[in-house]
């Protein structure tokens, strides 16, 4: 199993919570979707030691801030992924280490879908980290058939770290 860095930052006032915690769930996570969909994922067929991320926690003014200046789109988002390996044309390993991209999160509207879910605001931000872990290893959701499998997938990576 490769070394797992995870970088985060959180600049929403918020909510502040133990990010230390948070990290060590996106770990098991990215672990745990390592196990089970590696050969499917954009690190197949590459020697790697090292895989890294970066989570910024932020607002929705944020991502919105995000989502019109680099993705031409004019709405606030939950989450955003920059998936920078798996997007990438040329498959940057610097001394055997993998840069897998950023994981934005605007918490205030994790609190918000957590409430319409029923479901914790800590469940939600672990079910969004899931979420953009699999972006960053390549897996989109255009399809219905690619929705069930990353859907399916999460449920699975939820259940295996007990949230």
């Amino acid at each position: 199993m490769p070394k797992i860095n995870i970088f985060t930052e959180n600049i929403y006032d918020g909510w502040k919570f133990d990010e230390k915690e948070f990290i060590i769930r996106a770990r098991k996570i990215l672990k745990f979707y390592l196990t089970q969909i590696l050969s499917q994922s954009c690190l197949s067929d590459f020697d790697f030691d090292t895989l890294s991320f970066d989570i910024l926690y932020c607002d929705s003014e944020k991502t919105h801030e995000i989502n019109r200046e680099y993705r031409n789109k004019d709405y606030p988002a939950d989450i955003i992924t920059f998936a920078i390996f798996a997007d990438s044309e040329e498959k940057f390993i610097l001394d055997g280490e993998i840069n897998l991209g950023e994981i934005i999160i605007a918490l205030d509207k994790t609190v918000e879908e957590a409430h319409k879910k029923g479901v914790t605001k800590e469940y939600q931000l672990t079910f969004l980290i899931s979420h953009g872990i699999l972006h960053l290893l390549g897996f989109d959701h255009q399809t219905e058939e690619d929705y069930n499998f990353v859907t399916d997938l999460q449920k699975k990576a939820l259940e295996y770290v007990k949230v």
